[in-house]
């Protein structure tokens, strides 16, 4: 048997967690089913093959342990219908996680958990996973190609390690053995995958070949409005650039209650992003305490907040909140129809000035406006950052890299689908049809959209001075 030599620790060394991650390609699953093969045939080993969806065993690594058997013409295994046997003893059994992660309990006896496909797994998964293998020595293997930075597999076994994964491709303690492996780690990549490779590099977006060849996170979804190339341009981008944050702090507040969904937060000085940023604990009305309070500790002109449902209820605690303060509340509500419905979205020069079309004949409401003139800064920051084209840095945005979590901004921002419209107007899908599809809650950007609103300034009206009369002399 051959492995990448990449890959011989998992073979050398004991380790609670072992894990392989990346593109492509690289072999991770192919090595890790020779070497369960190995062990059942020279140490007993029993493992348990997980999957999170599995509706049925061929969804599972059943057939590539079947042809590998075949492959090495290993003896002793008894292929059956649904498990594979060693000396007519269980070898290799298989479950899908989703339907049923209490299902896990029913692999009694068995010294290893072997989960390809690790990227997809949910919380309930994971947590149902860990504790059930308590035999001595026993090992967790997991396979993936990482999906979005925020998932729970990502969260758990790769932000913490990342930087070290980045740096080495390699981390390791007491507990972890997390490998980095890509198609230019196997030396028995194939010919006709490196023919595939080459046209997908020509043709693909950067963060998808980027995402499906050298295992980095995909933070987009079909239909995205904003672009993984755009959000990385515009980290710093008011450095990069030249420019300095100037004009009005808007702070914005996405708020939600108890049970699960965070309270989002955004400030935004002119073209620059200051902070970002969430909070997971408390109702609604203690996030909306957190909220003000670092509006004014920030001493933002104007706060926004998202009317919309439970926000609805907050004015008073809002106003009550900003009294005396000089921040200038703003309710929001996404639903209505757009702000200055008769101006042009965006002006046509020349004989075809009559072609451009105003915000309400091109926005569904106000939620898509927004959306869509922070989508327009994102591409325009690419543009002037990647390609050198002078735009007017008022027509920009740049998030400071001293944002924490970057990369779960980054996987909600670049996560935003645009709906299909019959009328032909630009729409956003709601909160309520991206949880349908699996996409969490963007209350981060959310909050950065509603600083892109346009406040009106309050002016106290002016009121004549009375000059009393002065006497001749």
């Amino acid at each position: 048997m051959q492995i990448p030599r990449k890959l011989l620790p998992f073979i050398q060394k004991k380790k609670r967690f072992k894990i392989a991650i990346g593109g492509r390609g690289s072999g991770k699953s192919m090595t890790f089913a020779d070497i369960c093969l190995m062990d059942a045939q020279t140490q007993g080993i029993k493992t348990a093959c997980f999957r999170e969806f599995q509706n049925s065993i061929d969804d599972s690594v059943y057939s590539l342990l079947e042809s590998e058997i075949e492959r090495l013409e290993l003896e002793g295994f008894e292929v059956q219908q649904n498990r594979i046997l060693y000396s007519g003893q269980d070898a290799f059994k298989f479950r899908g996680l989703a339907r049923n992660p209490e299902g896990i309990k029913s692999m009694h006896g068995f010294k290893r958990f072997w989960v390809e496909e690790a990227q997809t797994m949910s919380v309930k998964s994971l947590r149902a996973l860990t504790p059930t293998l308590r035999e001595d020595e026993s090992e967790i293997w997991m396979s993936g190609n990482p999906k979005s930075s925020a998932d729970p597999f990502s969260q758990r076994f790769i932000k913490p390690y990342e930087k070290e994964l980045i740096k080495n491709g390699y981390y390791e303690d007491d507990m972890h053995l997390i490998v980095v492996m890509n198609y230019y780690d196997n030396p028995f990549f194939p010919d006709v995958l490196e023919q595939e490779r080459a046209h997908d590099n020509a043709t693909l977006s950067t963060a998808e070949y980027l995402h499906i060849w050298e295992g980095q996170f995909n933070d987009e979804v079909q239909g995205s409005i904003i672009q993984v190339d755009w959000f990385n341009a515009a980290i710093d981008a008011h450095i990069n650039l030249g420019f300095k944050p100037r004009g009005a702090l808007i702070a914005a507040h996405d708020p939600s209650d108890e049970g699960g969904d965070s309270k989002g937060y955004a400030l935004r000085h002119g073209s620059v992003f200051t902070e970002i940023s969430e909070n997971e604990t408390g109702d609604v009305n203690e996030g909306c305490d957190w909220a003000t309070d670092k509006a004014i500790t920030e001493q933002v002109d104007h706060f926004v907040w998202d009317c919309d449902g439970l926000g609805v209820t907050l004015k008073r605690q809002v106003n009550q909140s900003l009294k005396g303060k000089k921040v200038e509340p703003v309710m929001f509500k996404g639903s209505e129809s757009v702000d200055r419905p008769d101006s042009i979205y965006q002006p046509i020069e020349g004989e075809e000035r009559h072609k451009a079309k105003t915000n309400k004949q091109t926005f569904k409401n106000k939620r898509a406006q927004y959306y869509w003139r922070l989508r327009d800064r994102f591409y325009n920051t690419y543009r002037a950052v990647v390609h050198g084209v002078y735009i007017d840095p008022d027509e920009l945005i740049s998030l400071s890299s001293e944002i924490k979590d970057l990369d779960v901004i980054r996987s909600e921002i670049c996560r935003i689908p645009q709906k299909p419209n019959g009328n032909g107007v630009i729409q956003i899908m709601s909160k309520i049809e991206m949880a349908k599809l699996e996409i969490p809650s963007p209350n981060m950007a959310d909050s950065m959209m509603m600083t892109m609103i346009e406040p009106v300034i309050n002016k106290k009206p002016k009121t004549p001075i009375t000059i009393p009369n002065l006497k001749r002399f």
